[in-house]
């Protein structure tokens, strides 16, 4: 199995040289690497020098966000499955595709995800777990929804069903799985395990007003998919519930 693993960075010279080497350093598999830049103006593309060999593909020029550049990396991709690891995340350890791979290979599924630790900016120190927890049909109406990157899905999804919303420029994640795992179904594999770390202050969370956009675009997600305003709106109440009882885990830990 061939996994594409898909970066998308703008001036992310501070910590995207972490991020490259933990997705070359991965064992055990096969993999494409592809990194989309936004056509940084900081050393990221300094950054990337030593990697060059390893990097399949690199595209830096403008985009119109994130989003559109990872739609970019998706039409570039010519691997089984697609990954996305943002310019500061990295995996957990050198075999996490690995195991990725393996539970596509039993369970013939879809989709695969798994756990995530939020950690300092130095990678050293866990802030906060999120334990995702095995998928039910009808979870995203209760508030839960896996994390971004350590949510692997096959090409063939994308191809049929579409990439990012471009119009929901900090959701645009959470309606693509909304609209895979919710609206159609599509099955989806739980591997309960740790497979991503990420720096806290993402472009959802870094401050009250992002917050408060974020859950007004995930509202706009259910209303895209055609559901009612009553059941977006009790969806996206319910998300902070969800929240505080990954933080409960983790004060147990």
């Amino acid at each position: 199995m061939l996994i594409s693993v898909i970066t998308v960075s703008y001036n992310s010279a501070a910590t995207i040289a972490d991020t490259v080497a933990s997705v070359v350093g991965q064992a055990g598999v096969n993999v494409e690497y592809i990194v989309v830049d936004g056509a940084s103006t900081d050393a990221t593309l300094e950054k990337l020098q030593p990697y060059r060999d390893e990097i399949d593909i690199l595209v830096s020029e403008p985009d119109r966000g994130m989003y559109d550049a990872m739609n970019k990396g998706i039409a570039r991709a010519s691997g089984e499955v697609v990954a996305i690891l943002n310019s500061d995340d990295v995996y957990a350890d050198n075999r996490v595709l690995a195991r990725v791979a393996e539970q596509f290979y039993q369970s013939g599924t879809d989709c695969v995800y798994g756990d995530l630790n939020y950690v300092s900016s130095d990678l050293s120190r866990v802030v906060r777990d999120w334990q995702s927890g095995g998928y039910r049909p009808g979870q995203f109406r209760r508030g839960w929804h896996p994390p971004h990157p350590a949510f692997f899905v096959r090409r063939s999804v994308y191809r049929e069903l579409g990439g990012f919303q471009l119009n929901l420029p900090i959701a645009a994640d959470y309606e693509f799985m909304l609209r895979v795992l919710q609206t159609h179904g599509r099955s989806v594999a739980y591997l309960p395990e740790v497979l991503v770390k990420m720096r806290t202050g993402g472009a959802s969370n870094r401050s009250a007003l992002n917050i408060l956009k974020a859950n007004w675009q995930c509202y706009q997600a259910w209303r895209m998919n055609g559901y009612s305003p009553l059941a977006g709106a009790c969806a996206v109440a319910r998300k902070p519930v969800s929240k505080l009882k990954q933080l409960r885990r983790r004060a147990q830990c």
